[in-house]
């Protein structure tokens, strides 16, 4: 039973650690679209800094997770990331491929991306209620620490999309939008995450995400854990 919770603690640690950095790096691309878009909404692009600032903020505290325990985190990939999911199914092409001055200049392009976004946090606030009752994770005093901030954090995170959609007259996510979040979430669920918990192959990073990052973000602050 031991060994049951520390692999399944250490494959949700990878996976979160994982998608918070493609969050916050992601970010930058919204950010860089809606500052062409929309110069002089200030209050909608210090919404989405403070955005991208939690997505960095929750990283580390992963990071900081897996540093007190004296290991790396396994090494997942973008199959395992939703936002990278929602994006390839919905636009056609990963994240990295995403044309942003396209996407700047066709309304009906960012209104997608502002929806898949809200969305994809909205899921993310969903688990993490989950998580905080799991009794795999109660267990773990950081790791509860970690999903209460996140919890904190979360509904703030899809806010200035969804307000943004509402002030241009944009419409509500449809039905199979909301089936392809839940595609996606069941995916990862019931595919994914058992074969990578059965996989004895499955390396752990040699390298912190982030060790290429600009050296600014580096000294984003981080709620003590311990």
């Amino acid at each position: 039973m031991g060994w049951f919770r520390r692999r399944y603690l250490d494959l949700l640690g990878s996976i979160y650690i994982y998608n918070e950095h493609r969050g916050y790096t992601s970010i930058d691309r919204v950010l860089e679209a809606v500052r062409v878009r929309a110069p002089g909404d200030l209050a909608l692009i210090a919404a989405i800094e403070k955005h991208r600032a939690d997505e960095r903020k929750h990283y580390l505290m992963f990071k900081r997770w897996f540093q007190l325990q004296g290991k790396m985190p396994l090494r997942v990939d973008r199959t395992c990331g939703h936002i990278d999911r929602f994006v390839e199914i919905m636009f056609r092409r990963t994240i990295d491929d995403l044309d942003t001055r396209a996407i700047i200049a066709e309304d009906d392009q960012f209104e997608k991306l502002c929806r898949v976004i809200s969305l994809t946090e909205q899921r993310g606030y969903k688990q993490v209620d989950i998580l905080l009752r799991h009794p795999m994770v109660t267990g773990d005093k950081v790791l509860m620490k970690i999903f209460r901030i996140i919890e904190k954090d979360e509904p703030s995170h899809w806010a200035p999309y969804e307000g943004w959609l509402k002030a241009n007259g944009k419409r509500d996510p449809k039905w199979w939008e909301r089936a392809i979040d839940s595609f996606i979430h069941s995916e990862l669920l019931f595919l994914k995450l058992p074969a990578l918990f059965l996989n004895p192959w499955l390396e752990r990073c040699t390298d912190w995400a982030d060790a290429h990052d600009p050296a600014e973000a580096k000294a984003s602050p981080m709620p003590a854990l311990v």
